[in-house]
């Protein structure tokens, strides 16, 4: 598949393998920003101890709102090799991760794959999270079947006149719906241990955009036509003003409490009561990971 990149809905079809790079840029190995213990995440998947996040490097859209531009935009980021990738998941969970949290990995899905096989051939048993905007490809997410544990994408538009002049994404409601879809398939409802830790399942994200609330209204609408009411839903209200947002109106403003309000009153008049509901004080800088390459040591020598 990287010999003719289509990992994603773009389908760019470049070789990868002879050093070509596609519309997001991303070279052969996976280059990875941060690994770290993270205690941001939804509570079932940070716990006490944190949840294992790798934050890869390179995006498949190009969100002019995007938190992480640093990594996603402007690339900064090590390059590692598959082996190397393996011991940071192994480090994490030596760490007392929760988690592996793959954060935007999607350029990566098979070397991710081949990685993951590794690290539980050397004893990693902790859950494997998927961590993503959605727009993905159903035949790259099947390389992916019974290695990821949890899906958590964020279903970020319903709209295709927002989704292209705020990310750049052609057909993004068609392929992210699909890709969700696959994501249920594989894994199902959300399954919990004993102290509350989410194990397995799905759980869809929707980050509320100001003056966007139509879509977002469109958004769980569909979340709840397609799914069991007990599915697990994150809307997320950390949205504040960064990178290209800062000059694009509505975007360069944060939410009201008047859009707040009626995001989640439409969550809980569909019926979409199981999961989370973030604050409107989430919407702060400081939960922004600093993109340091923490965690991330350089690739291991060959065997």
């Amino acid at each position: 598949m990287l010999d003719s990149c289509r990992l994603c809905p773009r389908k760019c079809e470049v070789d990868r393998t002879a050093g070509k790079t596609g519309f997001c840029r991303a070279p052969l190995k996976p280059k990875v920003a941060r690994a770290a213990l993270h205690f941001w995440e939804e509570p079932c998947l940070s716990g006490v101890q944190g949840s294992g996040t790798v934050f890869f490097s390179h995006c498949n859209l190009k969100c002019i709102f995007c938190q992480n531009y640093r990594i996603s935009q402007e690339h900064f980021g090590r390059e590692v090799d598959i082996p190397t990738l393996a011991s940071i998941f192994r480090e994490l969970e030596q760490q007392g991760a929760h988690n592996i949290n793959l954060v935007s990995p999607t350029p990566y899905i098979p070397q991710v794959a081949a990685a993951i096989k590794k690290a539980r051939s050397l004893g990693m048993r902790i859950p494997v999270v998927y961590n993503s905007n959605a727009y993905e490809e159903t035949g790259a997410l099947a390389q992916l079947e019974g290695l990821v544990d949890i899906y958590l994408p964020d279903l970020k538009y319903a709209s295709q006149e927002t989704a292209d002049r705020f990310s750049g994404a052609p057909d993004y409601f068609t392929a992210a719906s699909q890709a969700i879809r696959e994501m249920y398939r594989q894994v199902g409802p959300p399954s919990f241990d004993t102290g509350g830790l989410m194990t397995g399942g799905l759980m869809i994200r929707h980050l509320i955009l100001p003056g966007q609330l139509a879509d977002t209204i469109q958004v769980l609408r569909w979340i709840a036509g397609n799914f069991p009411r007990d599915v697990y839903v994150s809307l997320m209200a950390q949205y504040f003003p960064t990178y290209r947002a800062l000059q694009t109106p509505p975007l360069n403003r944060r939410l009201t409490t008047a859009e707040y309000n009626q995001a989640v009153d439409t969550l809980l008049q569909l019926g979409l009561e199981s999961g989370y509901v973030q604050e409107l004080s989430a919407a702060d800088q400081c939960y922004v990971p600093n993109f340091d390459g923490t965690g991330v040591p350089p690739s291991l020598p060959p065997d």
